[in-house]
């Protein structure tokens, strides 16, 4: 256990050092996969669970972390702990920058809705730089965002694609049925780390920092971080894909082997060959499941520790997780989210983020709840699908994902 405690915990990184070598970070890419799909809009249905891990809580460290899940928008900020020594709270804008994002997120990405053109989407480095912006808490913090954008066409046709924004050390992995709606899911698509010097305690940060940690420090750095040093990729989104959003406790500690064999072992395939939206307590169950696994890697099994990605052991960490499913946005969600928009009442209605919740507005929303059959199956109506191939665009080549 000793070794393993020296890399557990994150440490704040410089100004001036991540100013450096924000070039070597940065990414923009597209990966586009043409097969034949309905031309219908898409959105996420997803859970999420995290937890400290138990020798970080007898250590007196603060869970860091924040998560999201929302029907265009998932995400993970795995919190710099470190800064409490500094009496701030390392949680604080983790949590209001996922806040905001959420927030601009539903007013730019909700299919069939009118948006301004003050509040057009415009790419993920947008939205959050928009979103730090806003925020005010100090801090300092990774970010992992995934975007559904539903205005991407193809051969003038609807082609969702997910916008994946990554500062630091989080990682996101998509896995997909390849071949056919009855194979075991395979990984498709995965991000990379950002570790300056491949230090695995000194990863790419977003920060609002005051002269009790640097002097010098200036917002203009923190934009300058989203805008060069981000990672954006722009990937193609289907229907029954699963989205799997983690902080380094997570992809520190296990394989990507690991993480597949544990969506095919609680995510079979349909018995009948047909996509229907996972039940949320299933999706609950892998989130679950990833951090039980996680964590197990830092404890020694009859004197030996397993082996990690980055060594025996692993690290012991805080350990945060999103497992999203893509599925059809369908009336349903319109009719939900029109309600939700004009009372103002999301936090009540969507705030975990998916129609499972979603489904009941005057309900009591149990985000965490192991029992959400009830609510799941007002989800299972599928809008009705008149065989439209939709028409030709002149425009195509402008209706791409956007990065900026």
């Amino acid at each position: 256990m000793a070794d393993s405690m020296k890399r557990s915990p994150t440490f704040l990184v410089g100004t001036d050092k991540q100013r450096e070598i924000l070039g070597e970070f940065q990414k923009r890419e597209q990966h586009f996969t043409e097969e034949y799909s309905k031309n219908k809009p898409l959105c996420f249905s997803g859970r999420r669970y995290q937890k400290t891990h138990p020798a970080k809580v007898r250590m007196g460290y603060k869970d860091a972390d924040a998560t999201l899940t929302s029907p265009m928008l998932l995400g993970v900020c795995d919190g710099v702990s470190q800064l409490e020594e500094f009496q701030m709270d390392p949680s604080l804008l983790p949590n209001e920058l996922l806040r905001v994002c959420e927030e601009l997120a539903m007013a730019q990405l909700m299919p069939d809705m009118q948006v301004s053109a003050h509040d057009q989407y415009r790419g993920p480095i947008s939205l959050l730089k928009e979103a730090y912006e806003e925020t005010e808490s100090y801090g300092s913090t990774t970010v992992l965002l995934a975007a559904l954008d539903n205005s991407t066409k193809i051969h003038g046709k609807l082609h969702p694609m997910i916008a994946v924004l990554s500062i630091g050390d989080c990682e996101l992995l998509m896995l997909r049925r390849t071949n056919g709606r009855q194979s075991d899911l395979e990984a498709v698509f995965h991000t990379e780390m950002q570790r300056i010097d491949y230090n695995v305690q000194t990863p790419l940060q977003l920060a609002r920092v005051d002269g009790r940690i640097d002097e010098e420090f200036d917002e203009s750095i923190a934009l300058e971080v989203i805008e060069k040093g981000s990672a954006v990729h722009c990937v193609s989104a289907y229907e029954g894909d699963i989205l799997i959003l983690g902080s380094d406790g997570v992809f520190d500690n296990l394989f990507l082997d690991e993480l597949v064999e544990i969506c095919n072992e609680i995510l079979p395939p349909p018995a009948n060959g047909e996509f229907t939206p996972t039940p949320a307590h299933y999706l609950s169950q892998v989130c679950q499941r990833i951090v039980m696994e996680s964590h197990a890697k830092s404890d020694a099994h009859d004197g030996q520790f397993l082996d990690t990605p980055i060594g025996k052991g692993g690290k012991v960490d805080d350990t945060s997780v999103v497992v999203g499913e893509i599925i059809e946005w369908t009336d349903a969600h319109k009719q939900i989210w029109s309600e939700v928009r004009s009372n103002r009442r999301w936090k009540d209605v969507m705030s975990c983020g998916t129609m499972q919740c979603g489904s009941v507005p005057r309900r009591p929303c149990s985000c965490e709840g192991d029992d959400d059959e009830e609510l799941f199956k007002a989800t299972r109506r599928r809008s009705s699908d008149d065989g439209s191939e939709g028409s030709e665009s002149e425009e195509e080549d402008q209706n791409r994902c956007s990065i900026s």
